[in-house]
């Protein structure tokens, strides 16, 4: 059996597929984006299984049906746990929430080989997602360190900021890569909780410690455990930012 991993979180996106060697699947190829997606599929044979993340770094995962006639048995991944309430009232739909569960991976699989998803399944599918989208947010982030496969729980992140050309998280004492851009980070973000105050950082507001004037109209902030740079909320983003923190 052949399988195909679309997905945007390249740590995700190995821990499948390392199940997946040892269900005996073979994989092959992990895309990130609707865009390489299509490209892909003009190029290549349809596999046996698609695992398509819902949420891409280009947007939802759905557009790609519109542009590519999907033949393959598809089984769902997101980080978003509210997606998963009623995502399972559509018999014909197999859907798994990351990090993925090797148990549960299996189940998946056997579901995908005996059912058949229709066309008319997957539209509902479709607009029960897009419902839900506007009010749900990721609640996790994988993150590789070494060898392993680390999750971290989005309350618990005090910054996203970039640094040489690369996205980092900010916990309590330590910071890890990932493979985000900022930009594409604030559409998972709830904007409830983060602000982004200038081209380099995200902050979280529940882990702002004080709040300082600074040159030029602009404003300071200290985090809780964060000394490594100074976070300016940029003058165009003040008015703003004082209106999110009330």
């Amino acid at each position: 059996m052949k399988a195909l991993i679309i997905e945007d979180e390249l740590p995700s996106a190995r821990r499948l597929e390392r199940f997946l060697i040892d269900f005996d699947i073979e994989v092959m190829d992990t895309l990130k984006s609707i865009k390489s997606t299509i490209t892909w599929f003009q190029k290549n044979n349809q596999p046996n299984l698609i695992f398509l993340d819902i949420q891409l770094s280009d947007g939802l995962c759905f557009e790609i049906f519109n542009q590519i006639r999907i033949t393959s048995k598809i089984i769902f991944t997101t980080a978003f746990s509210h997606y998963s309430i009623k995502a399972f009232d559509y018999n014909s739909i197999s859907y798994l929430l990351k990090p993925i569960d090797k148990v549960k991976l299996a189940e998946a699989i056997k579901k995908a080989k005996k059912t058949h998803q229709k066309d008319t399944d997957l539209e509902q599918f479709k607009k029960l997602i897009n419902n839900y989208k506007i009010e749900n947010y990721k609640e996790s982030f994988t993150v590789k360190v070494g060898n392993k496969i680390k999750i971290i729980e989005t309350k618990d992140i005090y910054c996203f900021y970039s640094f040489e050309n690369a996205t980092y998280i900010q916990t309590n004492s330590l910071s890890y890569i990932l493979n985000y851009s900022l930009t594409s980070l604030e559409s998972d973000l709830n904007p409830e909780q983060f602000f982004r105050v200038n081209r380099t950082f995200i902050v979280n507001i529940n882990a702002i410690k004080d709040i300082v004037s600074y040159t030029n109209s602009r404003l300071k902030l200290v985090l809780n455990s964060y000394t490594d740079s100074e976070i300016i909320v940029s003058r165009e983003r003040v008015k703003e930012f004082k209106e999110f923190i009330q």
